[in-house]
């Protein structure tokens, strides 16, 4: 039995996550919460990552961010965050799932093709210092 419990973020989680989910302000870190758009993965009953879903043109399903610590990489915490999600989704009726990686992030595309995203796109130039976004999509159906 996996030790990975995955389960919608809530206020008592808010200033974790505000701290570990520094690339949006602390009121739309709240927001996502509200809307239930924040995930919270724990292992062990500590908490080990987090993923966060936006949804591109208020319609498609798009992992915005994706992080397990560290401490906890390697050990399921990222495959469940997905399953969750992949699952939350499929029974709301969405077929697809969207996310991307920088293109210099080898391991982060990696991950993606391993768990069945195929790519679908490149934007250039969209980060700091020029570096290109890679887009991948998954299959929910």
């Amino acid at each position: 039995m996996s030790r990975v419990r995955v389960r919608l973020s809530d206020a008592d989680d808010l200033g974790w996550y505000e701290a570990e989910d520094r690339t949006i302000p602390p009121e739309a870190a709240r927001r996502k919460t509200e809307a239930q758009e924040v995930f919270i993965a724990e292992l062990d009953g500590r908490r080990a990552g987090h993923l966060r879903l936006d949804f591109l043109w208020s319609k498609f399903p798009f992992i915005a961010l994706i992080r397990v610590l560290p401490e906890f990489q390697r050990q399921g915490v990222g495959q469940g965050l997905l399953e969750f999600i992949e699952n939350r989704l499929r029974d709301k009726g969405h077929d697809t799932l969207y996310s991307s990686s920088q293109v210099n992030a080898r391991e982060a595309q990696a991950w993606h093709r391993h768990l069945g995203f195929e790519e679908c796109g490149i934007l250039d130039g969209v980060n700091p210092g020029g570096i290109g976004e890679v887009f991948f999509r998954k299959r929910l159906r």
